[in-house]
């Protein structure tokens, strides 16, 4: 009688915690209950000796108390990483010692090849941690950390859940990849900087050896060739020779990013989207914001000025700035641009939005004639460098009869872009790889 009296305490509540039946315990209790009571009836002992087991250990599995629901938590994880960062995640399990098994989910980043919402772990009551490898591969914000569970208390009679944990966001950065720069020319203005300019000044690099004139400073005379070319007049004090060397001047860099559309090599895969993240691994979208943060990283660093504008939402962009601070707000600035990323009435360039004398890297599939003359209109005051994103070979889809006919048209639409920005004296290159040598050309050129 105390039996089945904890018993019925236990179950009242186990059912206000959470906790509900299976089809387990139903064909434990019926099963049970059916088979001694048919043996009994008809006075087969075997029936009674097959459904006694059955009904006693449901009985017993029951009488173990389950508890309240159990908690499954997850450590905090920095809000800010980058992509291709490793990390370990810790989730703590509290649960009752009358729970038998744990059945805790963990979703994948994104980006890690797979739709699926990531393995499940099947672990034993007594599990208090769980550690687990966390790898993000894809940038931009979204989901990553939510530890889902189920819970089930002896022989599986019991379960509290499915429960949907709690949920774990955080900004995911894009990579910065080694990228040479390229030497930028310099702007007309500006007095200090990494580029040589064509006018006298207080760099270090020799412009040339001439007489002294009034104005100059004393410390500039190159007194070994003032002996030298007194010697050869045979006036030793004869006129003092000065080093003039070539002013130093900043350079400006904008990097134009094209973020209306986010084509992928598959021509079958243009209008769906990966769940979870922004932008499609190996996209349009996610070659060029790699390649800016690359180029911007590698600017940067040798004292460029460096902005940043979104082509499709203008307002999103930054001015030109130095510094690793720049660099930081970049990267921060490209998820915000890709967060809402889609196809805009037409790609916009403010004028207010290009410095004077700034070099222009435009990156673009290039699928529209807007941004064909978007491009040719910017390159009438500012050299310009267009960036190809589109990934190569694209392919069709081989579902519909007009597939290859439409891959062929699409080929062909987009190198005629190409061609007409040529003909326009705009560099065309395939890969952000591509700027570093096509600068030294520009500028051997100039």
């Amino acid at each position: 009688m105390n039996r089945v009296l904890a018993w019925a305490t236990a179950r009242r509540a186990a059912g206000r915690a959470g906790w509900r039946g299976t089809d387990a315990l139903f064909r434990g209790a019926v099963g049970g209950v059916g088979l001694v009571a048919t043996g009994v009836v008809l006075h087969h002992v075997d029936l009674v000796f097959i459904g006694a087991p059955l009904l006693l250990g449901t009985v017993f599995a029951l009488g173990a108390p389950v508890g309240r629901s159990p908690a499954v938590r997850a450590e905090r994880v920095s809000n800010i990483v980058t992509a291709g960062d490793r990390g370990r995640l810790t989730v703590t399990v509290v649960a009752s010692p009358g729970v038998e098994f744990l059945a805790v989910r963990m979703p994948l980043p994104p980006g890690n090849g797979t739709r699926s919402p990531g393995p499940v772990h099947l672990l034993p009551g007594s599990t208090r941690e769980i550690r687990a490898a966390v790898q993000w591969n894809a940038w931009g914000e979204g989901l990553d950390i939510r530890p889902d569970h189920l819970a089930a208390g002896r022989d599986g009679l019991l379960i509290h859940g499915p429960i949907v944990g709690a949920e774990s966001r955080r900004t995911v950065l894009p990579p910065v990849l080694p990228l040479e720069p390229g030497p930028l020319p310099p702007r007309a203005a500006g007095l200090v900087g990494a580029h040589r300019s064509p006018r006298a000044g207080d760099g270090t690099e020799l412009r040339t050896v001439r007489p002294f004139r009034p104005g100059d400073r004393l410390r500039r005379i190159d007194w070994r060739v003032t002996l030298r070319a007194g010697a050869a007049t045979g006036d030793p004090l004869g006129t003092p020779h000065v080093r003039e060397r070539h002013a130093e001047a900043d350079a400006d860099l904008l990097l134009a990013l094209d973020s209306r559309a986010d084509p992928t090599a598959t021509l079958a895969d243009w209008s769906l989207s990966e769940p979870g993240i922004a932008t499609r691994p190996g996209g349009s979208l996610d070659i060029a914001v790699r390649a800016v943060a690359a180029l911007a990283a590698a600017c940067l660093r040798q004292g460029d000025r460096v902005g940043l504008v979104d082509l499709g939402r203008p307002h999103l962009g930054l001015p030109p700035g130095v510094g690793h601070r720049q660099l930081l707000r970049i990267r921060h600035q490209l998820v915000a641009c890709c967060r809402t990323a889609g196809w805009a009435p037409r790609p916009l360039l403010p004028t207010r939005r290009l410095p004077r004398g700034a070099v222009v890297v435009l990156l673009s599939p290039f699928l529209d004639d807007d941004i064909t003359d978007l491009t040719i209109r910017t390159a009438r005051g500012h050299l310009v460098i267009a960036v190809d994103t589109l990934p190569t070979p694209l392919t069709a889809d081989p579902d519909e009869p007009w597939g290859e006919v439409v891959r062929h048209i699409l080929t062909t639409e987009h190198q005629n872009r190409l061609n007409a920005l040529r003909t326009n004296g705009i560099t065309v290159v395939p890969t952000p790889d591509e700027i570093a040598p096509t600068l030294r050309r520009l500028r051997h050129r100039r």
